[in-house]
C-alpha cells in the first residue's frame, strides 16, 4: 500500500462536501455575481454547464421601463429549494445554483442567475431551462415595473 502524500486531496472528503448537488440557493438584496454562480456548479464529473442570466430590460409590452423592484414572500427560498430538488430528481444534475435579486434594480442589472452542470450538454441545457422556467412560475417573487409614461404594473411569478 502506498503512503499517502499530505498534499493529495482527500477524494472521500471532497465527495462528502458535494453530496448535495444543490450548491447555492439564495435571494439577495445585493448585486449578483456570475462568477459565484459559475464557480458553485463546477464539478469534475460534468461535461456540460448551462448558465442563464436574467437582466432588467428597458421595455415590456411595448412600453419603456425606467426601473423595477422585486419583492418576495418569506417562503420564497424554501420554494426555490423545492423547485431545485425537482430538477435534481428529474435530470442527472451534478451541481445546481440559483440566486435571485430583490429590491430596486435599474435597467441592465442582473435579476436572476441560474446554472446547472450535468454529464452532457443536452442534459445541462434542459435542466437549466426547467430550473429557470419553474423558478419564474412557482417561486413567490413579484416584479413591480415603473414605466416612462408614469404608469406601473405588478407582475407575479406565480
Amino acid at each position: 500500500m502506498a503512503a499517502r502524500n499530505d498534499q493529495t486531496p482527500d477524494l472521500d472528503a471532497s465527495a462528502e462536501q458535494h453530496a448535495d448537488p444543490i450548491r447555492l440557493l439564495a435571494i439577495r438584496d445585493t448585486p449578483l455575481s456570475l462568477d459565484e454562480v459559475f464557480q458553485a456548479v463546477g464539478d469534475p464529473t460534468a461535461g456540460g454547464t448551462a448558465l442563464f442570466v436574467g437582466t432588467v430590460r428597458n421595455h415590456d409590452g411595448g412600453a419603456d421601463v425606467d426601473a423595477l423592484g422585486y419583492s418576495c414572500h418569506p417562503t420564497a427560498e424554501a420554494e426555490m429549494r423545492r423547485v431545485a430538488d425537482k430538477v435534481v430528481a428529474d435530470f442527472p444534475v451534478r451541481a445546481l445554483a440559483a440566486v435571485h435579486r430583490v429590491g430596486d434594480l435599474a435597467v441592465g442589472d442582473l435579476a436572476v442567475v441560474v446554472a446547472v452542470s450535468c454529464p452532457h450538454r443536452a442534459e445541462a441545457f434542459a435542466a437549466c431551462r426547467k430550473l429557470i422556467d419553474d423558478l419564474k412560475h412557482e417561486v413567490p417573487i413579484w416584479k413591480h415595473q415603473r414605466f416612462s409614461d408614469g404608469t406601473e404594473e405588478w407582475v407575479g411569478a406565480c
